[in-house]
């Protein structure tokens, strides 16, 4: 695998499912991350940026049609919810609450897979070309990783354009530093995405100590919040 790979989530209390999906879907050319409950789940959606999510809806604690609900108030993340309830009326509620779709248990793993490649086809991918978003008198142009303060180009390192780049494509929502360290590809310490954060803070805010457009988010990572 080269890191360009659909993420998905697989969330389900069963420890022997979970672990079946996780090898079945890793097969099928996905990369997996695995939860037992919405607790875990939500760990791993604040510390990583997700394509889809597989859940199962009867689970202890938080049901998977409450993440659901829970998650559609703040994230597009394409969601399939995984059930042994298979009445139309469990069916719609899982939709009404903000599900892409919905599988009955048991179910064939191959069908899994169609289903989630369709709706991962069928979600509109960021438009990257011509696309830029403005923040004070900078403007960065996603498409060219180039940013600009007035007419005038601004200079950004490999490192800071990565960082950049990542938090532009999930402009206003927070991201963890192991995501942005990971999607920007800095090997070593997570610690580095603060150092280049520093850096990037000197060349957009008007006062670095005070952001306006680069927010810490406190127990997550960083936030871009353009005009």
């Amino acid at each position: 695998m080269d890191g360009t790979e659909p993420h998905l989530l697989v969330v389900d209390d069963d420890a022997r499912l979970r672990e079946l999906l996780r090898r079945y879907l890793t097969d099928q050319g996905f990369r997996v991350t695995v939860a037992a409950d919405a607790i875990e789940a939500r760990a791993r959606l604040a510390s990583f940026a997700f394509d889809l999510l597989v859940l199962d809806v009867m689970m202890p604690g938080e049901s998977g049609l409450d993440l659901t609900r829970s998650l559609r108030a703040a994230s597009r993340i394409p969601i399939l919810l995984l059930t042994a309830m298979a009445e139309p009326e469990d069916r719609i509620n899982g939709l009404e609450r903000g599900a892409d779709d919905y599988l009955g248990k048991p179910f064939e793993p191959r069908e899994l897979v169609l289903r989630v490649r369709n709706i991962l086809q069928r979600v509109p991918q960021p438009q990257l070309g011509g696309a830029e978003l403005r923040f004070g008198a900078c403007r960065f142009d996603l498409a060219r990783g180039e940013l600009y303060r007035g007419g005038d180009a601004v200079h950004l390192t490999a490192a800071e354009t990565a960082l950049l780049l990542a938090l532009a494509r999930r402009a206003g929502e927070p991201v963890s530093r192991e995501a942005l360290s990971e999607e920007a590809q800095f090997s070593g310490n997570v610690r580095t995405v603060d150092v280049q954060m520093t850096r990037l803070r000197r060349k957009i805010e008007r006062d670095p100590k005070f952001p306006r457009y680069l927010q810490t988010v406190r127990g997550t990572g960083y936030v871009l919040k353009p005009d």
